[in-house]
């Protein structure tokens, strides 16, 4: 396909309600945009680093910066015969795999608009509808925590996952039970635990938990294997799991019994179908994790949820969860069955705001094709 120019946006989106986590509290979204355009067709990508490289080492303002310099020159000289060659056109540079994902998802989106056929059947994807859970970050209150949980369980969300930490997690979790003994609960620690922990983190299993999301350090696997084998909760792995080797070497060392996949993590949608088929083939299952992303980010993580072994309930929750006002339309909304429509029109299947892309943008670079020749 030909590129014929690649657009790097910076947007600012305040959230509706501060989002807190082990990490600390995110109230604003700097949020990095990719638009490709080429043979007549537009295709979106969004980076989904943080501001701060808490929970990778990426921030927005590194993949900018590699974006503009390495890879988006490289992609725009290569003009790839399909997506999936984004990672070999990449492979040169180490690491920065949500900058890569930006690129490579945008040319996913191209490439489905060119063929005339949804994101998700490009991507191999089968479901016509998603199942939605939901994260709620740490509140102020454990009052706080429990309306919290009582509006997402209102709104229909088939799964609820508490972040906790050290010191708020066994009271939250007992407070939850006793007033929903029945729901689908998980929790994520986002690797505020140690193996000296391990005593404690035991006890998770007296709350009947679905997952216990990441507890331990965010590169590890041994670890979690030794915590895994005191545990009759399944361990779910979310940071540890950069590609399908990582996920090949969990599973191998039994280190957790479900993968989270987040597409940007593992560097776009090559990568996170590769983890996807390499879990399938082994029985774990898997499900899609959220990045506070926009709807452009929102709509990849539908169309990725599309595939089969997705057979959990997912963090692709509604647009308005997050934002006064999405850059997409229609927003993204879950019904009160808890679940999402995969989109059945060409592309990634939502519109994007463009007069509110250009309204919210902050700074923006361009890189054409003919001055790279």
């Amino acid at each position: 396909m030909r590129i014929d120019a690649i657009f790097l946006r910076e947007l600012r989106l305040p959230l509706v309600q501060p989002f807190q986590t082990s990490f600390g509290t995110t109230t604003e979204r700097r949020i990095l945009l990719v638009e490709i355009r080429g043979e007549g067709f537009t295709g979106w990508g969004e980076c989904v680093a943080g501001e701060h490289p808490y929970f990778s080492e990426e921030t927005i303002d590194t993949a900018w910066l590699v974006i503009q310099q390495e890879l988006a020159p490289a992609l725009a000289a290569a003009d790839p015969a399909h997506a999936g060659k984004c990672p070999q056109i990449f492979r040169q540079v180490r690491g920065h795999r949500m900058a890569k994902a930006a690129l490579e998802n945008a040319v996913w989106d191209l490439e489905a608009q060119m063929k005339g056929i949804p994101l998700a059947s490009l991507l191999g994807g089968t479901r016509e509808t998603i199942d939605c859970g939901v994260s709620i970050g740490i509140q102020p209150s454990l009052e706080k925590q429990l309306a919290e949980v009582e509006k997402e369980l209102a709104a229909g969300y088939q799964r609820i996952k508490l972040k906790c930490k050290p010191g708020w997690d066994v009271h939250v979790f007992e407070a939850v039970r006793n007033r929903w003994p029945d729901i689908l609960l998980s929790c994520d620690a986002n690797s505020a635990y140690r193996l000296n922990d391990s005593d404690h983190i035991v006890t998770f299993d007296e709350f009947n938990l679905l997952m216990i999301e990441q507890p331990l350090w965010s590169d590890d696997f041994y670890f979690h294997s030794m915590l895994q084998k005191r545990l009759e909760t399944p361990v779910c792995l979310d940071e540890s799991i950069r590609n399908r080797r990582d996920a090949l070497a969990a599973i191998e060392m039994e280190s957790c019994r479900i993968i989270n996949i987040k597409c940007g993590r593992v560097g776009g949608f090559s990568e996170a179908i590769a983890v996807h088929n390499a879990a399938q083939e082994r029985g774990v299952p898997v499900w899609c994790g959220g990045m506070l992303e926009s709807g452009i980010g929102r709509a990849h993580n539908i169309a990725l949820s599309s595939l089969d072994n997705f057979s959990l309930p997912g963090d692709v929750s509604a647009s308005k969860r997050y934002w006064k006002e999405d850059i997409i339309e229609p927003e993204v909304e879950v019904s009160p069955q808890g679940v999402i429509t995969v989109p059945q029109t060409p592309g990634r299947g939502f519109e994007v705001r463009t007069g509110l892309v250009e309204k919210l943008t902050i700074r923006r670079e361009e890189i054409r094709a003919l001055a790279i020749a």
